[in-house]
């Protein structure tokens, strides 16, 4: 037990340690780039300015950015990068592995100095770093369906403004000041990219892979067409919204009939999962005579490929794909 505590001291020294001689090497290195600026004659900054060009993150954000431009964290971050803008958080993906890797550790710590049980500490540290994820893919599907429900309301705004006249771009611009986000955002995006000189075909496809939405690649496909061969661009996006909303109703439709089953699933998947953790907290003997002998390991073993096979049936019959 000692020496779990002994490490974790190690672990939290280095680390910070490492943090503090990089903000030292930064802020050295932001006060070499001042100087330097004034011997070339730049214009000094007045007092007002200064206090807008501060960084407006707090120092634990300032930490969470320092930890994340290490190159571990950088490779790892990488891949999920795509679904923290999918979920419109503002980290990066070393950031997130950072925090993930801190409450994990912290959470361990705190269960440990409590409880005095290793076994347990890891454990719950492990849950722990578990949940920021599931709070990013919550997040993320939570925003993406708030994107597909604009979707036709955005269509019929855009139809209508080009049948008054409006360029396809002036439609655009109607859809961002009439609806509030996250389709409003994405728009606005767009439109700054086309400002800025990226054509309408490259900012659309740019559109298509941020939000990652089927129905919003239809509509991008349809307009990429017509704008190659032509025709009547506001009927298309009247049908295409009309399609839209009809599937929109058929999927309410499905969740709300599947919504037992899911359930179902969810209470079978954490209940084991639940009574292990108490059963263990309140009586761990019990629990250990599983892991001590080839019969209560092949049980589990059992037990597991059992409750993960009634998982992926479960999800099969109410995962229904149209």
């Amino acid at each position: 037990m000692d020496l779990v505590v002994i490490c974790s001291l190690i672990f939290t020294t280095i680390f910070i340690s490492v943090l503090g001689l990089d903000l030292l090497r930064t802020s050295k290195k932001n006060e070499m780039i001042s100087r330097i600026n004034k011997v070339a004659g730049k214009e000094a900054k007045t007092k007002k300015s200064e206090k807008n060009d501060k960084p407006k993150h707090d120092f634990l954000r300032q930490i969470l950015a320092r930890a994340g431009d290490f190159s571990i964290t950088r490779r790892l971050g990488a891949r999920i990068d795509k679904k923290l803008g999918e979920a419109d958080i503002l980290l990066s993906g070393g950031e997130f592995i950072v925090m993930v890797t801190a409450i994990a550790i912290g959470t361990a710590m705190l269960v440990f100095s409590t409880t005095l049980k290793p076994l347990v500490s890891i454990a719950i540290g492990a849950i722990s770093a578990v949940v920021p994820f599931v709070i990013v893919d919550s997040a993320r599907n939570k925003r993406l369906a708030d994107f597909n429900a604009q979707i036709s309301d955005a269509l019929s705004i855009m139809s209508n403004s080009l049948r008054s006249g409006f360029s396809f771009v002036q439609s655009m611009d109607m859809v961002r000041r009439e609806l509030p986000d996250p389709i409003k955002k994405e728009f606005d995006r767009t439109i700054l990219e086309i400002n800025l000189g990226t054509s309408i075909e490259l900012a659309l496809e740019n559109l298509s892979q941020r939000v990652n939405s089927d129905d919003m690649e239809l509509v991008i496909t349809a307009v990429l067409i017509q704008r190659q061969v032509g025709g009547n661009l506001a009927e298309v996006l009247d049908n295409i919204a009309g399609a839209i909303r009809e599937r929109v109703r058929i999927k309410r439709e499905i969740k709300t009939l599947t919504a037992q089953g899911r359930i179902s699933g969810l209470i079978i998947g954490l209940l084991p999962i639940f009574l292990a953790v108490f059963m263990f907290s309140s009586n761990p003997g019990y629990i250990l005579e599983l892991f001590r002998n080839k019969t209560g390991l092949a049980m589990l073993s059992l037990a597991i490929l059992g409750q993960l096979s009634g998982l992926m049936i479960i999800k099969k019959i109410v995962d229904i794909k149209f």
